[in-house]
């Protein structure tokens, strides 16, 4: 993934936050590796939800692959 793409997963990221930070949740950008995996950590009350994969997989992953095609998976670290 070139560093422009690096970027747009980025700010995706933080326009993800504010929704997860209103429910008592958050998530961090860890690492996107070469291979166009997004790795996040869930943190605060998304990090032990019952709801955290349905979190991961349907907001955070469609939002992302809906905005930045490149992007094959994120997985929470």
């Amino acid at each position: 993934m070139d560093e422009k793409t690096k970027e747009l997963v980025k700010q995706k990221i933080e326009e993800i936050r504010p929704m997860l930070q209103r429910d008592g949740g958050d998530v961090e950008l860890v690492e996107i590796t070469d291979d166009n995996v997004v790795k996040v950590r869930l943190k605060g009350a998304c990090a032990h939800c019952a709801m955290s994969i349905m979190t991961l997989k349907m907001g955070i992953e469609g939002y992302l692959k809906k905005n930045i095609p490149e992007v094959k998976s994120v997985e929470n670290v």
